[in-house]
């Protein structure tokens, strides 16, 4: 994440509201407008093209073809995002940059396999089960392969800091979608929301051709060493665990309810809770300027403490290093309490226009009863992950994969337990595994400030792990060395 910060810090050291208010912007275009842009594509699609005259079949199909590749491109990512990321951190702090290019070249190869693995047999599956056309199926599936390559290339241009083209080719993506979607209804009389599945997937390919040209047009050498990254995988599989079940655990409470008797089941394959994926949606944007909160903070104040304390390890005396340390812990400590108070203020004002304007806008029912517990839920989760991200600057990867473990199992466990409760606690299983996910975190880091010195210093061997004989523990034989010196 180095290098938002200097940006954020030409534009808040004016110290103004206008200012605060670009900076805001500006965190807000780096991090989550892409998924911004997505969703207002849809909402001008269904605005402008009639959605609503649609069949009810054919809305709901459509509704979940979308919800299925955003839900399962994000989850067969996931294992392979966090490893690709400290291998390619690296190999740039090493300058070999010619060993990116087979780093690309084999995780796009494991992401793409693990996808088919799972797409292969569910669109099958739809076809001949589910009876849905072969080319609605086909154009599905390829939208669901190029969201994945658009995750997948996101990858690397965000290590590189390209945030504003990622920016920029959604931009260019969903404008063409949309154009097209026109064109697609109005000139070629096609089928609405089959015009908007193929717009869409149209828009998520452009952006996927145009995340891979940049990608290979920095880097052009290939050293050909696809071994090492493997080995990476090998090395940092706790990372692997740790933001799988991280996004599992976003997504298993809705997979819980998909079980009950409110479901809805589209096509003998799709299958959904429409009132509690609704509130899920509603409670994640609720709390998502926590992400935007988080980045421009940490991006701001500190990571330049924790470099201090890197750089007086590197060369700085006892002394410094103590005081780093405390500094650091003192700002880590400080940034979790302002993400904690400045989102409590956002989301109570976020929550209060919900609940006031959105049943006036259609929502309501058993989705805005749902919403309340299902928004606690993630304000406590988003502050759960910016302590994984501490837990990750101090390579802690045992207490990040502790964390999610049990997150993601508290999720699992409370989400069944809460399908028996009244409707108002359906989303206590969330936060019930937020929760203990947060606590896991929360002690995991006191525990790395108490033994930080061991931590950083006493991680590695002297000598080379190995089988054999164990080598005698005698390192200087003063008397040994007498004698040898008296005969010399």
């Amino acid at each position: 994440m180095a290098g938002i910060g200097v940006k954020l810090n030409r534009i808040f050291s004016k110290n103004t509201i206008a200012t605060d208010l670009v900076g805001f912007g500006y965190s807000t275009v780096i991090t989550i407008a892409p998924m911004l842009l997505v969703i207002a594509a849809l909402v001008v699609e269904e605005l402008t093209l009639g959605f609503s005259g649609v069949g009810f079949y054919r809305r709901e199909l459509f509704s979940c073809t979308i919800l299925y590749i955003f839900i399962f491109g994000l989850l067969t990512a996931s294992p392979f995002n966090p490893v690709l990321s400290k291998y390619m951190s690296d190999v740039i702090y090493n300058e070999t940059y010619e060993d990116i290019l087979p780093c690309y070249y084999v995780g796009l190869l494991m992401n793409i396999s693990f996808s088919l693995l799972l797409g292969v047999p569910f669109c099958l599956r739809e076809f001949f089960v589910g009876k849905v056309p072969m080319y609605y199926v086909f154009t599905g599936f390829c939208g669901y392969i190029s969201l994945v390559l658009v995750f997948y290339s996101m990858l690397y241009l965000s290590i590189c800091k390209d945030y504003k083209k990622i920016s920029l080719y959604f931009t260019f993506g969903m404008v063409l979608a949309v154009l097209l979607s026109f064109v697609f209804v109005y000139l070629f009389r096609m089928e609405v929301t089959y015009s908007m599945l193929l717009s869409l997937v149209i828009g998520f390919f452009l952006i996927a051709c145009l995340e891979l040209s940049l990608v290979t047009s920095y880097f052009r050498k290939n050293s050909g060493k696809y071994k090492q990254v493997l080995q990476y995988f090998k090395k940092y599989w706790k990372l692997v665990g740790t933001n799988f079940l991280y996004i599992l655990g976003l997504y298993i409470h809705n997979f819980v309810f998909w079980t009950t008797d409110g479901r809805m089941i589209v096509a003998k394959s799709f299958v959904c809770m429409q009132p509690y994926d609704m509130a899920t949606c509603l409670a994640m944007f609720t709390n998502i300027s926590a992400s935007v909160i988080f980045i421009t903070r940490v991006e701001m104040y500190f990571h330049d403490r924790y470099k201090a304390y890197s750089e007086a390890v590197i060369g700085g005396r006892g002394m410094d290093i103590d005081n780093a340390k405390s500094r650091m812990f003192r700002q880590l400590n400080s940034e979790l309490m302002n993400l904690v108070r400045i989102q409590f203020v956002v989301t109570v004002v976020i929550f209060m226009l919900c609940i006031t304007f959105l049943p006036n806008l259609g929502f309501g029912g058993m989705t805005m009863k749902i919403y309340p517990c299902l928004a606690a839920g993630y304000f406590v989760l988003f502050v759960m992950y910016a302590q994984i991200i501490f837990l990750y600057y101090f390579s802690d990867t045992t207490g990040s994969l502790l964390t999610a473990v049990v997150f993601c199992l508290g999720t699992l466990l409370g989400s069944i337990w809460a399908t028996t409760l009244p409707i108002i606690w359906y989303g206590l299983g969330l936060v019930i595994g937020s929760l203990l996910g947060w606590t896991v975190a929360f002690f995991r880091i006191r525990y790395i400030e108490r033994h930080l010195e061991g931590h950083i210093f006493c991680r590695e061997r002297i000598m080379k792990a190995g089988e054999g004989e164990k080598p005698s523990n005698l390192v200087f034989d003063r008397y040994a060395a007498k004698e040898s010196a008296e005969r010399g």
